[in-house]
């Protein structure tokens, strides 16, 4: 395969493990129905990189990346959030745009936040008509507003300003506070927000009010991370106790375990889920340490339907496709990012489909629920998006 364009540490490739295997070489071109949506979109790329279209794009920040995430807003194509890790109080968050024409971003904002951003998310407004918000999580819920002047007049860069709009805190009797290991933004209602901690709890908030609507032990241990189906009603977790429990707002008195990585005592924390918002029947998550991603249909319980083993080292992170109900990407201490085709489930699925080969562990995954063909990796100080 030839490279995207020269320096580039690589691209995705589509014959990977199957060499390694011993496979006949012609094996790796072979495509079946189930790959469809992404050859079309193949052959479409290979006239782009004829007109010298790029498929990679790399910003440089200078700092470990962790926190990330894509806009949303049909009005900011190429737009990013990235937060900081740095082991200390003071972080930082920071709001990219791609120059589509000078190929290369531009930083329009950059705030301080306490401790490193856990999670980050832009309001789910795809229509563009609600205020343009940002969510992160760390000690706190904090929700920012982002302003655009035109002007130049942002933090740091061209044209944003970004204020503190809400801090949200259901712990006031308290000095101290368990930091939030998660949330997840309700796509069909954003006025709420589901959070997760280490103090065992999810929390349920409406963000408008800046009122917790329900707080709920939700695990024996930390809460690692929480997710929404399709709808404000239903919501999975994971956490310390390594068991994936579904719960229902309209029911609280009791939840589902619907997956343990082993019997107690000797379960393996899980550490992030994702829900398939286009066959809610479908939840990904994986186990702390492991290289395979665990996919599970809440119908059959207990039981996965598949365990991916493509990684070669631990597994960090995860993101179906926001438009196929049958893809899923993963990322790992391997430095690898896999996209793997479900449509033969039941069956086994030994092979990703793609692969892509970064600088050093990834740690962080979006794939871009605006723009599809996109996914988002950062890995040290480093985040790339690349044309699936």
């Amino acid at each position: 395969l030839k490279r995207v364009e020269r320096g580039f540490e690589g691209e995705w490739a589509k014959h990977f493990r199957c060499t390694e295997r011993g496979k006949a070489a012609s094996q790796s071109t072979r495509v079946c129905k189930s790959h469809q949506s992404f050859v079309s979109s193949d052959l479409a790329k290979m006239a782009g990189k004829e007109q010298g279209k790029k498929e990679i794009f790399t910003y440089e920040a200078p700092w470990d990346i962790y926190g990330m995430s894509w806009g949303v807003r049909p009005d900011k194509r190429f737009r990013l959030a990235v937060g900081s890790f740095i082991e200390e109080y003071s972080n930082k968050v920071m709001i990219l745009q791609l120059d589509e024409q000078k190929g290369e971003f531009q930083e329009s904002a950059v705030f301080d936040h306490p401790y490193p951003t856990t999670k980050m998310m832009w309001m789910p407004d795809k229509v563009g008509n609600r205020p343009d918000i940002l969510a992160t999580t760390g000690d706190y819920l904090r929700l920012w507003e982002v302003n655009y002047s035109g002007d130049g007049g942002g933090s740091r860069g061209t044209g944003c300003n970004v204020q503190l709009m809400k801090l949200l805190n259901n712990n006031k009797n308290s000095e101290f506070c368990a930091p939030l290991t998660s949330f997840d933004w309700n796509d069909t209602d954003p006025s709420i927000i589901g959070t997760s901690s280490i103090d065992t709890t999810c929390t349920i908030w409406n963000v408008e009010t800046g009122q917790a609507k329900t707080q709920l032990i939700a695990h024996d241990k930390e809460v690692y991370d929480i997710a929404f189906a399709c709808g404000t009603e239903v919501f999975a977790s994971v956490g310390a106790d390594g068991s994936v429990r579904l719960f229902d707002l309209r029911s609280l008195e009791h939840s589902t375990i619907i997956y343990e990585s082993a019997p107690p005592p000797d379960s393996s924390p899980l550490l992030r889920l994702a829900w398939n918002k286009q066959d809610t029947n479908y939840l990904a998550t994986f186990v702390m340490d492991s290289s395979a991603l665990v996919i599970l249909d809440i119908r059959v319980p207990s039981i996965p339907v598949a365990e991916l083993h493509g990684h070669d080292q631990s597994v960090n992170a995860l993101a179906w496709a926001p438009h196929s109900h049958c893809h899923i990407c993963s990322a790992g201490d391997d430095s690898q990012a896999l996209i793997w085709d479900l449509q033969a489930l039941p069956r086994a699925i030994e092979d990703p489909i793609l692969a892509y080969k970064a600088r050093g562990p990834v740690n962080q995954l979006q794939w871009s629920m605006a723009q599809p063909d996109w996914v988002a990796i950062g890995f040290g100080q480093s985040m790339q998006i690349l044309r699936v």
